[in-house]
């Protein structure tokens, strides 16, 4: 009998946190999934480790070389996959009634596009940090659109769970982000606007907050990620009128928002090891507001602490001093 589900785990030199993560999917309490790991060269014992595990669950695809984290992602549309489908980051941890969980979900719910459960986060050695803000049972595209641009929702790239055919029709996670920065915002509103998301009330996974690699991303690259959004969201709005609302009343606060956010990010890096000035990064910001929401009136340095921003990073004894105060607080 074919199993349902398939777990899809990418990982490079995952170490101690990608045993917790696989030792976590096979204490599932549903039985038909399989676990699907693209193992991108690691070197750390990662590969030896998974081999150890002798079990006929898993399925290893290896590179021969490392590959950018964008194209081993990207395998995920060309290797074979059960009905249903949900990818996981090497450091997260499933509960032991995710599947359970979401198999009851699209019981519950058969046409939905896009499956998800509540979760909580935890630090870099497990201890619990927070729940996840609470998410309606049924959400539409355009109305998860709204919670993405307003914050009111936490959105990562663990414990979505989908068709893989709508997987593979849509190209699987874009390429084109670098980092994989906004690529699963993108992936998770195209699935949800075939149809809507499904939510379960219960806490079925965990997310560990540490130096990830979105963490680590500089302000630059997420300002590269976030432009490539923008292209996407305007072509969008072009075919969608609901995502077209939204964005139109919405756009200028998330806007302001992810402006101010990636010129501190900016300001974090030392002027000689970045291509981008913070003024530069407002100017960007403002190219940005006239293609997603044409007419309406942007100006970044009516926000104090762009502006503020904005004259730090003119001299260097106002960009160390940011510097330090982010590393004291």
């Amino acid at each position: 009998m074919a199993k349902k589900y398939s777990i899809i785990l990418p990982v490079y030199n995952g170490g101690q946190h990608v045993k917790e993560c696989v030792n976590s999917i096979l204490c599932q309490t549903y039985a038909e999934f399989d676990l699907l790991v693209l193992d991108n060269h690691s070197n750390d014992g990662t590969s030896e480790w998974l081999d150890s595990l002798k079990d006929s669950r898993i399925s290893i695809y290896r590179t021969s070389a490392v590959l950018p984290i964008e194209q081993n992602w990207a395998r995920i549309s060309m290797i074979r996959k059960n009905e249903f489908m949900t990818m996981i980051g090497h450091d997260d941890i499933l509960l032991p009634n995710y599947l359970k969980e979401m198999n009851c979900l699209i019981k519950k719910h058969p046409d939905a596009s896009l499956y998800q459960t509540h979760f909580s986060f935890i630090d870099e050695f497990g201890h619990f940090k927070s729940h996840c803000k609470p998410m309606s049972e049924i959400q539409s595209g355009h109305e998860f659109l709204a919670s993405q641009f307003t914050g009111t929702i936490d959105s990562t790239g663990t414990g979505y769970l989908m068709r893989s055919a709508d997987y593979d029709e849509l190209g699987g996670i874009s390429s084109n982000y670098v980092n994989l920065i906004y690529a699963d915002y993108q992936l998770w509103l195209q699935l949800s606007l075939k149809k809507y998301k499904a939510t379960s009330e219960k806490s079925c996974f965990r997310y560990r907050v540490h130096d990830s690699v979105s963490k680590l991303t500089d302000g630059e690259k997420f300002q590269a990620a976030f432009g490539i959004y923008v292209h996407f969201l305007t072509a969008l709005c072009k075919k969608d009128g609901k995502v077209n609302a939204v964005v139109k009343y919405y756009g200028y606060d998330m806007l302001m928002t992810v402006c101010e956010s990636l010129a501190h990010r900016i300001l974090k890096i030392p002027r000689k090891l970045r291509k981008i000035t913070v003024k530069e990064h407002i100017n960007k910001f403002r190219r940005h507001a006239s293609e997603l929401i044409p007419g309406q009136e942007f100006e970044p340095l009516s926000k104090f602490k762009i502006k503020i921003a904005l004259l730090l990073d003119q001299n260097i004894v106002g960009r160390t001093l940011f510097c330090v105060y982010k590393k004291i607080f």
